[in-house]
């Protein structure tokens, strides 16, 4: 569909993360899934952000398969339905929506293809509304260097997630933003816990009434770790363990933006 993920976008050259199951990559305007066929949901996600030219568009794009892959290799409309799961999308509507207006309408509707969902706990609380707003958070923090962003955001893909429809529901979301720093690759990475919102006993899926989101900033190392994929120089341009004076094995409960570290 287009040339997607560009691993030069930034002045380091950033390759995009790699799990080591086998994936499908699939390319759309400005970012590129590796679908992980086994579990119908993305592995990795990758995408370029150019703060300077984003564009503030209508919503426009509907959910729909991608037709290069087989339906039951996809999370489709099924999952979703009379449920209170949303389709969260891994790379956001606005994240790829930047340059000349066509363009910008294109890559945004092409982040409504499945392979870009993963299930998340319908309803939204302070902490959801923070993860939701990282990328903008971090491209404010980047628009003193070069205005210009990559960032890699996936469902944690584990062996214990419950079961439900056909699929498993995965329980944690990782996230790094990439930027290119005074002194060079800077990067930052997040975790969003969902494992309190999510019950499958019994075949349905149920809310509990005290669950909530939880988002952390976490050490990338530790992410590649959990996640099993190869963060490759993002682990070395860490800001957390480079600017903190704690490195948390478990990560920095976020609040609100001012507690993220960058």
């Amino acid at each position: 569909m287009a040339d997607g993920y560009d691993l030069d976008f930034l002045p380091t050259r950033l390759p995009l993360p790699r799990p080591a199951s086998a994936v499908r990559e699939l390319t759309y305007p400005r970012f590129t899934v590796l679908l992980d066929p086994e579990r119908r949901l993305a592995a990795v996600t990758g995408v370029n952000i150019d703060g300077g030219q984003l564009q503030d568009l209508p919503r426009s794009g509907e959910w729909r398969l991608d037709p290069r892959v087989d339906a039951d290799l996809q999370t489709g409309p099924e999952v979703y339905a009379r449920n209170d799961l949303d389709r969260g999308h891994l790379v956001r509507r606005r994240d790829p929506g930047w340059g000349g207006t066509a363009e910008a309408r294109a890559a945004m509707e092409a982040t409504f293809f499945y392979p870009n969902a993963a299930p998340q706990a319908a309803g939204f609380n302070q902490s959801k509304e923070l993860w939701l707003g990282l990328e903008d958070h971090v491209l404010a923090y980047a628009e003193s260097t070069d205005q210009r962003i990559s960032v890699f955001t996936a469902p944690v893909l584990g062996d214990d997630d419950p079961p439900y429809r056909g699929i498993r529901i995965p329980l944690q979301f990782w996230k790094v933003a990439a930027w290119q720093g005074a002194d060079g690759l800077a990067a930052a990475g997040f975790v969003l816990d969902q494992s309190e919102l999510v019950d499958t006993a019994e075949g349905m899926l149920a809310a509990p009434p005290l669950g909530a989101f939880r988002t952390f900033q976490a050490p990338i190392a530790d992410i590649a770790d959990t996640a099993g994929i190869d963060l490759g120089p993002l682990t070395d341009a860490d800001v957390l363990p480079r600017r903190s004076s704690v490195r948390p094995l478990e990560g920095i409960p976020l609040r609100t933006a001012g507690d993220i570290v960058l």
